[in-house]
């Protein structure tokens, strides 16, 4: 379920409220109980995040190499060079 954000514009106080997108816009702010909220657009929290999370995805043919698998043998020589 996604998270909306709202503004009062009688008391200006802003949260959050995670809804379906079915749900009816609320109306009544819970600090003035004013009926004038207002919906915000705002950017999406949605991000992908990590070490080729596309390769075990959408990776196709047998002839691509995994880089996430060579970067972590890579980090481990460097670590053990160190050493």
């Amino acid at each position: 379920m996604p998270l909306y954000e709202y503004r009062c514009d009688a008391c200006e106080h802003s949260f959050e409220a995670l809804q379906k997108m079915s749900d009816e816009p609320l109306i009544h702010c819970p600090a003035c109980d004013e009926a004038t909220l207002r919906k915000l657009v705002s950017a999406g929290g949605f991000r992908l995040k990590g070490e080729g999370w596309y390769e075990t995805d959408f990776k196709g043919g047998k002839n691509k190499r995994n880089i996430a698998d060579s970067s972590k043998k890579e980090s481990i020589t460097k670590k053990s060079d160190a050493a």
